[in-house]
């Protein structure tokens, strides 16, 4: 069976799922990897990690994000082993080196590839509103950040 194939055959929830799963990996992408890029062109590259610590602002988000870290890990493996998504130590090896906000969802997609044909993900309406609602809401705070 080809890719393009196997794309079609996919239902509707999951054809959608995984576009907002590779748009949101693309655009944590490029707003992340802006800023990695400005500040690697500074001269104090290896300074990054007191960085995160200089405002209490500034260690919250990073407090935060890798507390979210170790549930992310251990559901990203354990969803792996279950659907059998190939290479999962390869998505958490690579949020190190580009951001796990481009890594997750590309798991997200292999993962759905997996499960949408036996046990495709269904959101009610309301959920899909709320979703929306909320990705806007995040993309906007994003955009406000990412252009300082």
């Amino acid at each position: 069976m080809t890719t393009e194939t196997q794309a079609a055959s996919l239902p509707t929830s999951s054809k959608a799922l995984i576009a907002v799963y590779a748009l949101t990996a693309v655009g944590a992408l490029i707003a992340t990897w802006s800023q990695n890029l400005a500040y690697m062109g500074s001269e104090n590259f290896l300074a990054f990690g007191n960085d995160l610590k200089v405002t209490p602002a500034s260690r919250s988000i990073a407090v935060d994000l890798f507390m979210l870290g170790i549930p992310l890990a251990i559901l990203m493996v354990a969803e792996a082993r279950k659907h059998g998504v190939k290479f999962v130590w390869l998505y958490l090896i690579g949020s190190a080196v580009t951001a796990i906000s481009v890594t997750f969802p590309l798991f997200l997609i292999a993962r759905e590839l997996r499960i949408a044909k036996t046990d495709a993900t269904q959101l009610h309406a309301g959920d899909a509103i709320g979703l929306g609602i909320l990705a806007v809401v995040m993309a906007a705070i994003v955009i406000w950040v990412d252009l300082g």
